[in-house]
């Protein structure tokens, strides 16, 4: 044989060989793995961004940038401003909105906070847009601002890494604290564009092109990381349900999330032991319970999540803003706080092991961070801290800095304080190491619905962003395009209409005019989302943050005007067609009922007077006809609310709050607990497992690993 044929035949064999050993189903699956990935990495880089504008941390924002990235502020209302390059993007927003310093100052606020998000990955994966909901509290020497709109933006995956290529700033709303905002701009607002249309909204990851990649890792590596990514859709889930139980001061259920040996540390105060010690703190703050007039609304912001290798070991950091009040006395307050939290998974359970808090801006609602900031003292007596703080986390809590948990996701460089500018606290655990786990090997197959469980929890959030977003602009064409084709959505305190067709039909009244007086935002947020075990449904709890703008301050009893509105959606949904749809919209509101900005915005609520005896019910239309189940026909599940059963109750009196899960950690069951969707009691067909679907396993079971 010749040494050219040997050659020949050694290389038909080595393609044999190659041939036999490839695998597009786990080609397909590693492809998969990345898609999923990439929409968290997006949500990473802006999420990153907010939490580095608050640190002061501007070069670090901007480094989040490709090297010919863009920053455009308007260009809708008002000529656009562009910055193009990190450098000069740090320059632009360190100046607008950090007081022209890098790092913090204890009379500073760059408080950029950004939430529902819509995230398409293009289909070559290496590009992505995404559309976010964005307020701003910002002000520097003595002055205090808001200023609010979207960010639609475009990323790019470079060298493996997923950067930022252009943010582009829509103001929608400014003003001074003292008056409250108006429009940006004075006058209407032009509708900023949708980068997504009705069924891309439930695609973060739209159909990928050509055939996939050989994969360039195992399936045992692929597994991993998916369960990395389950984890982290536990722990976020535990994370909002402490904020949603917080808000009701529910302090049996918050005090269930811990384990045996977790820790409360609150920056300027202390730190607080056991779940004993937890219960002390959490009494520290108010009885269990709301009463007439208290508000206790803390939203989170821009969280992020990082899971330790051993998979036993999961961080949080975020923003928390306070909207804390007590009508009765015409009293509120607004506090911003960074959290920094540590959890661990015990027994396949994820618990919180440490919880700390600081609460970097405290001030009245009548005067506003410019004019006054204080920070709370030390409770004393029965409730006092169990300890001090650590030496490294005393000081002024104004400059505080929770460690970041990871390193910026684009130089894969540490994230420090500026010197002389903030300091670094709670870099240093206050409990004991956390023992590693094994993760036992499982078939394609069971990894493949792993990830569909993941890949469900973003098309959840994201098909709930983009409803919101379509009903800030009054958009019927939009917000019953995202409606499965037999799903049902609530008309605010009317009834449900069931199927698509028939929400159109009730809700679409003629085109959309270009222009808009003002603007009721719809920020869906603080997802608690339980995913079927085949991945083709869920339920998620979310968040009604409702700021609203017209071209005018608002007064008491006016629709829109500078104020907060808030409510809890109860939803469900299905993977229709390849896109994640609603199957159920339920929106309980309002929990909070402004008044006039310069009345306190909510401190200064009064309860309506009673309804004259001689007027009939108001009564709610609901759309072009009425509703297929109208509220009245939900018994208990509606009283109290407009429209519903029994007297209708306003702010500042406290209206039910109800669950459709039990505590993630103990099981407790709520008061009011729903276990199954809102009208489903009157209408049994509605149920998911009625029309071929799973219904979404409750807690504690949605809290255990795998």
């Amino acid at each position: 044989m010749t040494r050219p044929f040997a050659l020949f035949c050694a290389a038909l064999a080595l393609s044999a060989a190659s041939a036999a050993q490839a695998d597009p189903a786990l080609d397909t699956f590693a492809r998969d793995v990345d898609r999923t990935e990439s929409v968290r990495a997006v949500k990473t880089l802006q999420r990153s961004f907010s939490q580095y504008a608050q640190a002061g941390l501007w070069a670090q924002a901007g480094a989040l940038f490709v090297p010919d990235g863009q920053f455009v502020f308007d260009g809708a209302v008002r000529p656009a401003e562009i910055s193009k390059g990190p450098t000069a993007i740090a320059a632009f927003l360190r100046t607008r909105y950090g007081g022209g310093h890098e790092g913090v100052s204890a009379d500073g606020l760059s408080t950029i906070m950004t939430e529902s998000p819509v995230v398409n990955v293009a289909p070559d994966g290496n590009m992505a847009k995404a559309r976010w909901e964005t307020i701003i509290y910002y002000g520097h020497g003595g002055k205090a601002l808001i200023e609010g709109g979207y960010f639609e933006n475009d990323y790019v995956r470079q060298g493996g890494v997923w950067k930022v290529a252009a943010m582009h700033w829509f103001p929608e709303y400014y003003g001074p604290y003292e008056d409250g905002w108006t429009n940006w701009g004075g006058g209407d607002l032009p509708r900023v564009p949708f980068h997504y249309t009705v069924d891309e909204a439930g695609m973060p990851v739209l159909p990928p092109a050509g055939t996939a990649p050989a994969a360039k890792a195992t399936l045992a590596a692929l597994q991993k990381r998916v369960d990395r990514m389950n984890d982290e859709d536990r722990v976020r889930n535990l994370q909002s349900a402490y904020g949603y139980y917080a808000d009701r001061r529910m302090w049996d259920d918050v005090t269930d999330l811990f384990a045996d040996n977790g820790v409360v540390e609150v920056g300027g105060q202390g730190v607080w032991r056991g779940k004993a010690g937890v219960r002390k703190w959490l009494n520290s703050i108010g009885p269990a319970g709301l009463t007439h007039g208290i508000l206790n609304d803390r939203p989170q912001y821009d969280v992020t999540v990082t899971l330790a290798p051993g998979g036993n070991e999961a961080w949080t950091r975020g923003i928390e803003l306070g909207m804390l009040g007590d009508a009765d006395h015409e009293k509120g307050w607004w506090e911003i706080a960074v959290f920094r939290n540590r959890f661990v998974k015990e027994n396949g359970v994820w618990k919180i092991r440490e919880m700390r808090r600081f609460p970097v801006m405290k001030t009245d609602v009548f005067k506003g961070w410019g004019k006054e900031r204080f920070a709370d003292p030390a409770p004393t007596g029965a409730d006092a801290p169990d300890a001090p703080l650590p030496a490294a986390d005393a000081g002024n809590v104004a400059l505080a800095v929770p460690a970041f948990i990871a390193p910026n996701p684009v130089t894969g460089k540490a994230v420090t304080v500026v010197a002389g500018a903030g300091r670094t606290v709670a870099a240093a655990a206050l409990t004991g190491a956390i023992a590693a786990g094994q993760t036992a090997p499982v078939q394609l197959a069971e990894a493949k619905r792993r990830l569909a469980r993941s890949a469900a929890w973003d098309g959840v959030e994201n098909v709930s962003a983009a409803y919101g977003m379509y009903a800030d602009d009054v958009d019927a064409r939009g917000f019953t395009g995202v409606i499965a084709e037999k799903g049902f959505k609530m008309t605010p305190f009317a009834g449900y209409y069931i199927t698509r067709e028939k929400n159109q039909k009730a809700r679409i009244t003629g085109p959309l005019p270009a222009m808009r007086p003002g603007v009721p935002y719809h920020w869906l947020m603080g997802p608690v989302t339980l995913v079927s075990d085949d991945g083709r449904s869920a339920y998620s709890r979310q968040r009604l943050f409702q700021p609203r703008t017209s071209k005018n301050v608002s007064k008491t009893g006016e629709f829109l005007g500078a104020g907060f509105w808030g409510g809890m959606y109860h939803n469900r949904y299905v993977l229709e067609n390849g896109s994640w749809k609603l199957w159920e919209l339920t929106l309980d509101e309002p929990y909070i009922n402004p008044v006039a900005w310069k009345d306190g915005i909510w401190a200064k609520s009064k309860d309506p007077p009673p309804p004259d005896p001689n007027k009939p019910k108001r009564s709610f239309s609901g759309g072009n006809f009425p509703p297929d189940i109208p509220l009245t026909e939900l018994g208990k599940r509606e009283e109290h609310f407009q429209g519903g059963t029994g007297e209708p109750w306003q702010w500042p009196t406290i209206l039910p709050m109800w669950f459709e899960y039990v505590n993630p950690v103990s099981g407790r069951e709520p008061p009011l607990y729903q276990k199954d969707c809102v009208p489903c009691t009157v209408r049994p067909s509605l149920r998911l497992d009625a029309n071929g679907y799973q219904e979404p396993p409750s807690f504690p079971e949605a809290n255990k690993a795998p």
